[in-house]
């Protein structure tokens, strides 16, 4: 009571609001909606930046992997199979060829192997045609091995893998087109073959180089025996 007789005013507590509290029907607080709908727009934000990154890194080891020249002693030179003509190998297999005779005639390997099938209509392999190629070019004929069913890179290297492997050979130096060179050493170790790279001369073209990056970040994900429909 104050002097007068009258209710002595009680002091008033502060009215504290919630802002982003719970209301009295339970709703959720606005503030870990916000935030919870920010992680969510970061998980599809943060998978594109990995997968581009990956990509990128991709696209670099390609490109530098087709400018190296890893041509070194080994047991056999390895020719990846390209487009021939009723017998006449085309100009991408025609550079192949000549930078493994480049290669068996400074002695790097006593066997050529040619690889590659016969395309529909065709008469001729690549493989036939590659080694008629070699033998007009005086590599002996004892010298020189044939892989005439592969219609994909996979394919003909699996079945080089398989037959070499019975004259104890395993020791290989491939050669192909030079944007195939990073993808040539993926499929190599899946096969069981040591390998190294000596790509044929030549510079490769920007839609080689993406075509190659694609099938390089998907082998490496999914095995690069599910990629023939990317393959040559």
């Amino acid at each position: 009571m104050n002097a007068g007789g009258g209710v002595r005013d009680r002091p008033t507590r502060p009215e504290v609001v919630a802002a982003d509290g719970p209301g009295r029907d339970g709703a959720p607080v606005a503030s870990a909606d916000r935030a919870r709908r920010r992680r969510w727009w970061l998980v599809p934000v943060v998978a594109v930046a990995v997968v581009v990154a990956y990509v990128g890194v991709t696209f670099l080891q390609v490109w530098m992997a087709s400018g190296r020249d890893g041509a070194r002693e080994a047991q056999a030179i390895v020719v990846l199979g390209a487009a021939q003509y009723d017998g006449r190998p085309s100009p991408a297999l025609t550079d192949r060829l000549d930078h493994a005779l480049e290669l068996y005639e400074q002695g790097l390997a006593p066997m050529v192997v040619v690889t590659g099938g016969r395309q529909t209509g065709d008469r001729f392999t690549e493989a036939t045609a590659g080694y008629n190629y070699l033998r007009r070019h005086g590599v002996p004929d004892d010298a020189i091995r044939k892989e005439v069913q592969g219609r994909t890179t996979y394919e003909s290297l699996a079945a080089v893998a398989r037959f070499l492997r019975d004259e104890d050979v395993d020791d290989v130096v491939l050669v192909s087109g030079p944007a195939h060179s990073k993808r040539l050493a993926g499929i190599a170790s899946a096969v069981g073959l040591h390998a190294a790279i000596s790509p044929a001369d030549g510079s490769p073209d920007l839609r080689s180089l993406v075509r190659e990056t694609a099938a390089v970040s998907a082998g490496r994900l999914v095995g690069y025996r599910r990629l023939e429909r990317l393959d040559h």
